[in-house]
C-alpha cells in the first residue's frame, strides 16, 4: 500500500494583523503595530500550497478561526450587541481586543499533534489539538480546531480524535511545532520525537530565564499515552533553555525532521549526544539515519531565527529525493543561502531547495513550517479525508476568488475596533465552510 505525508496549511484569516502578542517570538514583537495585508498574506499562503501541490505533494487546507472572538469578550464581562461589545473592549481593554482578533491559527504547526496509524496501538491516525495555554490569544483556539479537524478527518474507522489536554500551564502543549517523526518510510513504524521546554513538576531542572518555555514534558507524555505509542518508539528531548531565551519559542525554529533526516542546530537541545544516541538506537538501522548538525560557525542562532532556516519544510518529493521549502529570507542571507547551497551537494537525502515568499507570515513570526500541519497517510486513509479540503487547480482558483471577495487589503490596529470587520469575517467563513464542506464548525453558525 502507498503511504505519503500530506501537508495541511493554515488559511490566513481575514483579521490577520500585527499586534505583537507573542512574547518570546522576536519577529512578532519587532513588527508590532505595523499595518498588515490580510489579502496578501492569504494569497502568499495559497501560492505556497499550490506550489507544493505542483511539486506532486498531497496538499490540504485548514480553515481559520472566527475572529474577533466576541464570545470570549462576553465571558470577560463586555455586554450588549456584538458591535457594542467590540466598542467597549476597544475603549476599556484594547490589549484584550487585539488578542481576540488574532489570526494566529494560520500557524497550523500548533494546531495539533498527529501520530500516524503505523505508530499507534489501534492502527488509526490520532489527533490531539494543542491547548496553547501559554498565550491567551492562542488558548482560544483548541475547541474550534478540534471541530475543524473532525470535519476534515471524519471516518472513525481510520481517525481517532482526542480532547485537548487540561487548560493549565502544567500541561502546556504547543502541538506539532515541538514534535517530529522519524522513519525509514512513511508506512513503517517510526520514532516520534517530542521536544519540551521545561519540567512542570520539577523546578530543579534547567529552564529559560528570559522567555517562557511553553511546552512541558508532562504534556508530551500525555499525548504519547493518548495516541497509544510504544515507549520503545518515543524519544523525549529538552530544548536548550539558552536558545529559548534568544527567541527560539518552538523547536521548529531550531530543528526540523523528515523521514530519516533530522536537521538541527548545534545549540538546539539539552544532553544532545545521549539523546541522539537514544534516537539512533530506537530508529534501528543507524546507517540510514541522517543527523545533520548546523554549527554555530556556519549559521548563528540569531541568523537562524532571523531567516527561519529551521522553520523550513523538509519534504520527500515523488522522486524520493528530499527538498527544503524555505522562505525568501533564507535566500537573502549570505550565510544561510551559502550553507543551503553547500548542503544539497553533500551526501544526504536533501537534494533541492525551493524558496517562497511568505513575508506577511514571517513578519508575524511564522515561516513555512509554522504554516503547515503534517499528516502521514495511507492511500486508503487519504480516500477517507474530506476531499473538499485537498488542494487542486479548481480549489486554488476558488479560494483566491474568495479572498478577493472578502479580505481587506490592509488592517491597522485601529481597524480592529471596526464592528464591520466581524460581519465581514463571519460572511467569509460561512462561505468557506461551504467551499470546504466543513459543516457548522463555527459558533456563530450554531446559534
Amino acid at each position: 500500500m502507498n503511504f505519503f505525508e500530506a501537508n495541511f496549511d493554515g488559511l490566513v484569516g481575514p483579521t490577520h494583523n500585527y499586534a505583537g502578542l507573542s512574547v518570546g517570538n522576536v519577529a512578532s514583537l519587532s513588527n508590532a503595530k505595523n499595518s498588515s495585508s490580510p489579502r496578501q498574506a492569504a494569497k502568499q499562503g495559497l501560492s505556497k500550497m499550490k506550489a507544493l501541490h505542483d511539486l506532486g505533494m498531497v496538499q490540504g487546507v485548514l480553515a481559520p478561526q472566527e475572529r474577533p472572538d466576541v464570545y470570549t469578550l462576553r465571558r470577560l464581562g463586555f455586554t450588549g450587541t456584538d458591535a457594542q461589545v467590540i466598542a467597549k473592549a476597544a475603549k476599556q481593554a484594547p490589549a484584550v481586543l487585539r488578542a481576540v482578533c488574532s489570526a494566529s491559527s494560520m500557524w497550523t504547526a500548533n494546531a495539533a499533534t498527529i501520530s500516524p496509524s503505523a505508530d499507534t496501538h489501534d492502527g488509526k491516525v490520532h489527533f490531539t489539538p494543542a491547548n496553547l495555554t501559554n498565550k491567551f490569544h492562542r488558548s482560544l483556539e483548541p475547541v474550534t480546531t478540534g471541530r475543524i479537524l473532525q470535519a476534515m478527518f471524519r471516518d472513525p474507522a481510520h481517525f481517532a480524535h482526542h480532547t485537548h489536554l487540561p487548560d493549565n500551564d502544567h500541561f502546556g502543549d504547543e502541538g506539532a511545532a515541538n514534535h517530529t517523526r522519524l522513519c525509514s518510510a512513511y508506512g513503517k513504524r517510526g520514532v516520534e520525537l517530542f521536544v519540551f521546554g521545561r519540567y512542570a513538576f520539577d523546578s530543579s531542572q534547567p529552564a529559560p530565564k528570559r522567555f517562557p518555555a511553553r511546552h512541558t514534558l508532562e504534556a508530551c507524555e500525555a499525548v504519547a499515552r493518548l495516541h497509544g505509542l510504544s515507549g520503545e518508539h518515543v524519544v523525549y528531548m529538552q530544548q536548550n533553555p539558552d536558545v529559548i531565551d534568544q527567541g527560539v519559542f518552538h523547536n521548529d525554529v531550531i530543528a526540523v525532521g523528515n523521514q530519516n533526516v533530522l536537521f538541527y542546530h548545534q545549540q538546539a537541545f539539552v544532553d544532545t549526544q545521549n539523546k541522539l544516541n537514544e534516537l539512533r538506537r530506537k530508529f534501528g538501522n543507524e546507517t540510514d539515519l541522517h543527523l545533520i548538525e548546523v554549527k554555530d560557525s556556519d549559521v548563528s542562532v540569531s541568523e537562524a531565527i532571523k531567516t527561519y532556516l529551521f522553520n523550513t519544510q523538509v519534504i520527500t518529493l515523488p522522486s524520493g529525493e528530499m527538498a527544503i521549502i524555505a522562505p525568501t529570507e533564507c535566500q537573502e542571507s549570505h550565510a544561510v543561502s551559502s550553507y543551503l547551497a553547500a548542503l544539497v551537494q553533500q551526501h544526504t537525502p536533501i537534494r533541492h531547495v525551493h524558496y517562497y515568499d511568505v513575508k506577511q507570515s514571517m513578519r508575524n513570526g511564522g515561516g513555512p513550517a509554522c504554516l503547515r500541519l503534517r499528516v502521514a497517510l495511507s492511500e486508503q486513509e487519504k480516500q477517507a479525508v474530506n476531499p473538499n479540503v485537498l488542494m487542486n487547480d479548481a480549489l486554488f482558483s476558488t479560494l483566491n476568488q474568495w479572498v478577493d471577495k472578502h479580505y481587506r487589503d490592509q488592517i491597522s490596529e485601529a481597524d480592529l475596533a471596526d464592528p464591520q470587520l466581524l460581519d465581514e469575517s463571519r460572511s467569509a467563513l460561512d462561505e468557506l465552510t461551504q467551499i470546504l464542506g466543513l459543516g457548522s464548525v463555527y459558533q456563530f453558525q450554531q446559534v
